[in-house]
């Protein structure tokens, strides 16, 4: 038969101009797409000989890679099904139904440099031209002879009869000068365990002395029985996975079958990544489509909050090189998603149940992570809110006490569940609003993770308690810890009350008599629907136009330096006492002074002044 010449299809001549120029941002995957077809050509000849066995005798299926630098070529090798005169032609000329023009559509603006796209839509192979300004391919199926087709990608092929006499195909690549990096073994052995290390079948690799050796390890690991596998086997697995020279501590391996098909092998790491907190930062478990690596960090395939979690997920649900975009909203992934999640979670429980020590370790590493859960995963946040850790007025040193816990043990006057944020935990414990609390032995959770603060805001309820800030002014919690003489007190303040409201004016809401003081001579208290103070410092130093309220001053009638505000006849003398209260609140509730040096000059009047020897103490 003589040679043919023909013409690529249009939409084929584009396609492979973007190869040429455009599609230079990872140049290595064609190497993955030519495996990966190799290896599907092996799978297509497995599902022949199911039928007719003689199809494959005693072959063993793979694929080889030749390399051959003096003729500048490197050639991809399979022994699989192999293809005739016409199926070259109509899967490598013209691939109009393979959805060419869909695939050149999505290439708009940065995704043309995206070569992830590459294989979306059935036009893999034409990966070849990003390396190669020829490519030469011998094909041979059983019962046809073999063909010869050849084409440098400039809008034209040639088509003629080979002498090639085993079944397979062959893919010849001439290598651009500035690409020949692909023709050194090691290059190829690290990109094929980068991207096709669990190939089901052998990838063999051509050295100089014309010997091969085989550079994958030819079956995944997680499609092992895990009757064969053991812990061992799992922490070698995990080191080769994510280079952590630390042993994780828990593992999940699952296989699922039925309306979903794919395996799962989730680690949980023993500590964390120096990048955990960079957003920049992709995270994600590993995807394989049939065995076949995609994506280094599938991010769609897990929420945010548990972006710690390392592993692969293998599925025959999703289309072969499937790339983030089609990730994005795909009912199957969210099938996935949904499952994994519950996966990670069950892991947590079992690891909280039966290894209390190493979910304390983990607690320390990834709590702060996981609570963001409470916060974005509204559908599992109960079970969520059952993993964390929270150090409380009951146990100030060890971050070890449970919501159900807590609520167990409340007395049962006690409608909610008590809580404190600040900056840090000896700011926590120190803190005035704790006083009445401890004087009434109600537990109070202390909240000191940035995240806490929104974290309160979503995380409403649990167990049928409301959550309840002890800096807040409810009604439902200051009848909690009233005193029997407040209605007393109340009357005689009166006076004192009104007069410190004029003097300190807007910059607080109101002032009044406190029931949860014991100690100090003063607080401040949110109002019972405004934002928490620390939670609006917090927008403040981050540039957010948080709506700001004045804090309710609440005053101890008990403590000597309010008992002294009411004795001060003088104007001054009581407007001096007045800031001074004011600004004492602010400082042990770790705020920032609207005024430091005004508050300094005060105070150093006040003890100038001989301002009563215990105030001067209680100030130090």
């Amino acid at each position: 038969m003589a040679v043919e010449k023909r013409e690529f299809q249009a939409e084929v001549r584009h396609l492979l101009h973007l190869m040429i120029h455009s599609l230079y941002s990872n140049k290595e995957i064609f190497l993955r797409e030519l495996i990966s077809n190799a290896s599907d050509a092996c799978d297509k000849l497995r599902f022949e000989a199911i039928a007719k066995p003689e199809l494959i005798g005693g072959d063993e299926l793979h694929v080889e890679l030749i390399p051959d630098a003096a003729a500048g070529t490197l050639t991809i090798r399979d022994n699989g099904v192999g293809m005739s005169h016409d199926e070259v032609i109509d899967n490598l000329g013209t691939i109009a139904r393979s959805g060419t023009r869909k695939f050149i559509e999505s290439l708009s603006g940065d995704q043309k440099k995206d070569s992830q796209l590459i294989g979306q839509f059935g036009v893999g192979f034409y990966s070849a031209y990003i390396v190669a300004d020829k490519v030469t391919v011998l094909s041979k199926r059983t019962d046809a002879d073999g063909v010869r087709w050849e084409s440098d990608g400039q809008g034209e092929f040639t088509i003629e009869p080979s002498f090639k006499l085993d079944r397979g195909t062959e893919v010849i690549l001439h290598l651009r000068e500035d690409d020949r990096e692909f023709l050194e073994p090691a290059r190829l052995s690290n990109l094929v365990r980068k991207y096709s290390d669990h190939i089901s079948l052998p990838i063999k690799l051509k050295n100089d002395k014309d010997e091969t050796e085989t550079i994958n390890q030819a079956r995944a690991f997680w499609t092992r029985p895990k009757s064969e596998l053991k812990d061992e086997d799992y922490a070698k697995f995990y080191e080769q996975l994510t280079h952590d020279y630390e042993a994780p501590l828990a593992h999940a391996h699952h296989r699922v079958e039925g309306t979903l098909e794919y395996t799962s092998l989730l680690y949980i790491p023993a500590r964390a990544p120096f990048d955990l907190w960079d957003r920049e930062q992709s995270r994600g478990v590993q995807l394989y489509v049939k065995r076949v690596f995609i994506m280094d960090k599938a991010a769609e395939l897990l929420p945010s909050y548990l972006r710690f979690v390392r592993g692969v997920v293998d599925t025959a649900d999703l289309p072969l090189n499937v790339s983030r975009e089609i990730l994005q909203g795909n009912r199957t992934v969210e099938k996935i998603r949904n499952a994994l999640v519950k996966r990670v979670l069950d892991l947590l429980d079992d690891m909280a149940a039966n290894k209390p020590d190493d979910y304390a370790k983990f607690w320390q590493v990834f709590g702060t992570v996981l609570k963001e859960g409470l916060v974005e995963d509204h559908a599992n946040q109960e079970r969520i809110a059952r993993l964390c850790r929270f150090h409380s007025t009951t146990a100030p040193d060890k971050a070890d006490v449970t919501l159900e816990a807590y609520v167990a043990r409340m007395p049962a006057e006690q409608n909610g569940i008590y809580y404190l944020t600040a900056d840090t935990l000896a700011a926590a414990r120190s803190s005035p609003h704790l006083e009445g609390f401890r004087a009434h032995n109600f537990e109070v959770l202390l909240l000191t993770d940035r995240i806490d603060e929104w974290v309160v805001n979503h995380l409403q309820s649990f167990g049928g308690k409301k959550l309840e800030s002890v800096a807040r002014a409810s009604r439902d919690l200051d009848a909690k810890i009233e005193t029997p003489e407040k209605a007393r007190l109340e009357g005689e303040f009166k006076d004192v009350v009104e007069r410190l409201q004029k003097v300190l004016g807007e910059r607080v809401e109101s002032v009044r008599l406190s029931s949860r003081l014991t100690e100090s001579p003063s607080c401040l208290v949110a109002g019972e629907h405004a934002l928490s103070r620390r939670l609006e410092e917090m927008l403040k130093r981050a540039g957010e136009n948080a709506p700001s309220s004045a804090p309710i001053l609440e005053l101890n009638p008990g403590h000597a330096l309010v008992e002294k505000l009411r004795a001060a006849s003088n104007d001054e003398r009581f407007a001096d006492l007045g800031e001074l209260l004011l600004g004492q609140a602010v400082l042990a509730e770790g705020g920032q002074l609207d005024d430091p040096a005004r508050f300094v000059r005060t105070l150093n009047k006040l003890l100038l002044d001989g301002v009563a020897a215990e105030a001067s103490r209680i100030i130090i």
